[in-house]
């Protein structure tokens, strides 16, 4: 990990509110998140399922499924130019060619009846005016740069002829190809061998050295943002929680709920075979605000001033989301 922490803010998210509505009801899947991007940096967002980390990528991306997905406020300054105030024609030009994104499950992204060839040089043509043969032969270069194996034959193939494994580094070199300044990578290493997400995560990190990226690594696994990130996001509920340099996030976590994830984690240099896990369920997002800490009914060290309100996220460096004194979260 070699991100410049104190370098440039590439990409300030401020405020920012997502909402998905239906005729029943609104869903507030982001809620007020605030953070910064500087360049070169690996920034890493960390939850559970449904706790707005897609969501707020998404939102940066503005790929919400409209009408029912929307960004009801906030700011997303990308080098000082605010995206969420941007039309659907501004925004192509700065999706995929300034900001790409890697998705989660590269068989659902990845078109089933073109080849590989015709998918990549596509975006070549579409956003840096190539000739259909000067875009291949870009695409099997940047196909043997990211390790696809005989990339000459392989760009031939179809998505199903290919392992998970070769389909992602099929998806990252489509990300790559218009030299993105940012890169958003969700839940990357998703249904891969540990041996292949070992090399995804590397791969992913030289890129980052050799092109000078900017990463937002969303995951759930822990181990990952441990080896990879420079700063962690950790959401709850829609909400950042805490945040931190990623050393000392892990060395003294500052919220309950980053605290029971580290717990969580299997450990091999402990005797006991009982893996620890987080009692109950995230709260419902549909209703009008939390009257207490979102946290509270699955915190074992909950007190009374914790049903007072929502705790405000206090801390520039170091934020986090809790009445606790510092000391007693441990």
């Amino acid at each position: 990990m070699t991100g410049d922490n104190s370098g440039e803010v590439i990409l300030r998210v401020a405020n920012l509110c997502t909402e998905f509505r239906s005729d029943e009801s609104t869903v507030r899947a982001v809620d007020d998140v605030s953070f910064e991007l500087h360049r070169g940096e690996v920034l890493g967002i960390v939850g559970e399922s449904g706790c707005g980390k897609s969501a707020s990528c998404m939102s940066v991306m503005r790929l919400l499924p409209e009408p029912h997905g929307r960004i009801h406020s906030g700011r997303i300054l990308f080098n000082g130019q605010d995206l969420a105030a941007l039309n659907e024609k501004q925004m192509r030009k700065i999706r995929g060619n300034r900001i790409a994104m890697i998705f989660q499950d590269p068989m659902t992204c990845l078109n089933p009846y073109l080849t590989v060839a015709d998918q990549l040089s596509e975006v070549g043509i579409l956003h840096l005016g190539k000739s259909r043969k000067q875009a291949t032969a870009d695409a099997i270069a940047l196909l043997r740069r990211v390790g696809l194996p005989d990339a000459e034959r392989q760009v031939k193939s179809y998505p199903h002829e290919l392992s998970g494994g070769m389909r992602q580094r099929v998806m990252i070199a489509m990300a790559l190809l218009c030299d993105p300044e940012i890169l958003i990578a969700d839940e990357p290493t998703t249904a891969l061998d540990v041996t292949t997400q070992a090399q995804i995560l590397d791969l992913l990190l030289e890129l980052r050295e050799e092109r000078g990226l900017s990463v937002i690594l969303i995951t759930h696994d822990l181990g990952v943002v441990s080896e990879t990130c420079d700063r962690v996001l950790v959401m709850y509920a829609g909400r950042v929680v805490e945040s931190a340099p990623a050393q000392a996030l892990f060395a003294q976590p500052q919220h309950p709920y980053t605290l029971d994830l580290l717990r969580s984690v299997p450990r091999i240099d402990t005797r006991s075979a009982k893996l620890e896990s987080i009692g109950g369920l995230p709260p419902r997002l549909d209703g009008d605000g939390f009257t207490a800490c979102s946290y509270l009914p699955r915190c074992r060290l909950a007190v009374a001033q914790c049903r007072v309100g929502e705790p405000a996220l206090v801390g520039t460096t170091r934020a986090r989301r809790c009445v606790l004194p510092v000391g007693d979260v441990q």
